[in-house]
């Protein structure tokens, strides 16, 4: 290709012997070391190629320092032994680096030829923006709340919505490979990454004239005995000073390296996936070999009346309440709601992957079909539901008789979720079309998420436990994260003093920095200061 007496293929005109391009009379040179010119960009032969050839352009130089400047910005902002606002720093800084990597245009290199194939940009639909800004969402929380087991999963979430904005997917399988597919991208972004580094690199004529070394050498020194003297003239501007530079020692260094290692490839990859995403479209078809209308219909029609039978004789048993489990001999209100619990999880999770699998081979093609389609699926979801109704019932019942905790604060969240899905089932087998439905159930779970957020489960917990008349357990309430400590003002003064002190003095042995600071840790410092002046508080 580099002979300039070889004439080149032109796309845009009709095939024949006149669809030739006249070579460039004057050939462009290449910079000394620039590698041959290869046109392209060509199509990959990898087993994965067809769905996912990869970037559609190079890699930029502004791409490599936007990558490795919100890498720096991770570094030094991750707390990672607590939730804080470091981590919504380092989603913003993470979110910048990715639009700037893909809005800033690639100036094609000095002498470089003009590639004959270029691939069309590739369009970004508002839901990827949608899964984006829920990625961002769910790592404010940490700034927000302070409870570990929370943000945590708002974590576990939020590579779930990250996956989404950059792969896309709508079938549950395309979801579940795109969800895989950040790992695979970390890899291939590597040569990619390192060609828009090595664009960085100037030609020697254009640096010889500065010593950038000498010139950062002067930079530090500088700052260092200026910085220096200030803050030695004035305490709040060492104050501030101390808290903005971050300390420097071997488990800081170790804790840098780590989080470099982590972010680098995981922006890297996020930035290969958004220049060139995988196309799951072909994963995306729900429609499988049918199966004659007898081979579906009866094991479906069986377990409808199995579920109808179960709700008939156990009408009892669902909607008792006090009065079943107190004419039950051996029956105990744990035993109730956890068989509620269970039964709602495996239940309807079984319930969910036999209409999946009815609906991609039951045939719909003719009107009895698809009636039938929606009676036998319909009444299994309706009766579905009656247990999903059930079982928030008993852990109502098991959560007024015993208190709340966050597990069955979170089952009976869980349940509610199940409970939509069903839903939604429902509603998709009118047009007996659900191509939404798999998004649409997620994007319900993670409003749910931050809705539980919102709401602060662990003050919801200790004003629910505090309303009821039976003793209050402050051993637990004191265990509770700082986000409880507004809503104690309903206990005695003692029991209040016990139950502050414990929390504390964890907030104590745990201080915050710039990185770790949350807005519910500070709201239970200042109500603890001015509450509990003195350390010489006591449990009874």
């Amino acid at each position: 290709m580099d002979n300039p007496k070889v004439q080149a293929y032109d796309p845009t005109r009709p095939a024949g012997p006149a669809n030739l391009v006249p070579p460039d009379p004057l050939p462009r040179q290449r910079p000394p070391g620039h590698p041959p010119a290869i046109h392209g960009p060509w199509p990959s032969l990898a087993p994965w190629g067809r769905y996912w050839s990869g970037a559609s352009r190079p890699a930029g130089a502004a791409t490599a320092v936007a990558i490795a400047t919100a890498t720096v910005v991770a570094a030094v902002s991750l707390p990672l032994d607590r939730a804080g606002v470091g981590w919504l720093v380092t989603a913003l800084a993470g979110t910048v680096a990715l639009i700037v990597a893909r809005a800033v245009p690639i100036r094609p290199l000095p002498g470089a030829p003009l590639p004959l194939v270029t691939r069309p940009p590739v369009r970004v639909g508002w839901d990827a923006y949608a899964w984006g800004a829920a990625t961002v969402a769910l790592f404010a929380v940490g700034t927000v709340r302070s409870a570990g087991w929370l943000f945590l999963l708002c974590l576990a979430t939020a590579t779930l919505t990250a996956a989404l904005a950059l792969t896309g997917g709508r079938s549950l399988r395309s979801i579940a490979v795109g969800y895989t597919m950040p790992v695979f991208a970390a890899f291939r972004a590597v040569p990619w990454l390192a060609q828009g580094a090595a664009r960085l690199r100037r030609p020697a004529r254009a640096t010889a004239n500065v010593r950038v070394a000498a010139t950062l050498a002067v930079s530090i020194a500088l700052l260092t005995v200026f910085g220096a003297l200030f803050a030695s003239a004035d305490a709040a501007f060492a104050e501030a000073l101390s808290r903005l530079t971050p300390s420097f020692d071997v488990p800081t260094a170790v804790r840098w390296v780590f989080i470099c290692c982590v972010a680098l490839p995981a922006l890297g990859g996020a930035a290969f996936l958004r220049s060139g995403p995988p196309d799951l479209s072909r994963l995306d078809a729900t429609e499988g070999r049918k199966v004659n209308r007898f081979e579906w219909a009866v094991p479906l029609g069986l377990l409808v009346l199995l579920f109808a039978a179960f709700v008939a004789v156990q009408l009892t048993v669902l909607f008792g309440g006090n009065r079943h489990v107190l004419e039950t001999d051996g029956l105990t209100y744990a035993a109730y709601a956890r068989g509620g619990f269970w039964q709602l999880s495996f239940v309807t999770g079984l319930t969910l992957v036999v209409l999946a699998c009815a609906a991609r081979w039951a045939p719909r093609a003719t009107s009895a079909d698809r009636a039938l389609f929606r009676a036998v699926l319909g009444a299994l979801a309706a009766l579905t539901l009656v247990i999903v109704g059930s079982a928030l019932h008993r852990m109502n019942l098991y959560a007024d008789t015993y208190g709340l905790t966050r597990l069955r604060l979170l089952v009976a969240c869980c349940e509610a979720w199940f409970g939509l899905v069903l839903l939604l089932v429902l509603a998709a087998g009118v047009r007996i079309k659900a191509s939404w439905l798999p998004r649409v159930a997620i994007a319900a779970g993670v409003l749910a998420l931050l809705g539980l957020a919102a709401a602060n489960p662990d003050r919801l917990i200790a004003e629910h436990n505090i309303e009821q008349t039976r003793t209050v357990d402050l051993a637990y309430l004191g265990t509770l994260s700082p986000d409880a400590v507004p809503g104690l003002d309903g206990l005695d003064p003692a029991s209040r003093e016990c139950v502050l002190g414990h929390i504390g003095l964890w907030l104590k042995l745990h201080p915050d920095d710039r990185r770790g600071w949350n807005l519910g840790r500070e709201r239970a410092r200042e109500i603890i200061a001015r509450d509990l002046p003195g350390p010489g508080w006591r449990c009874s």
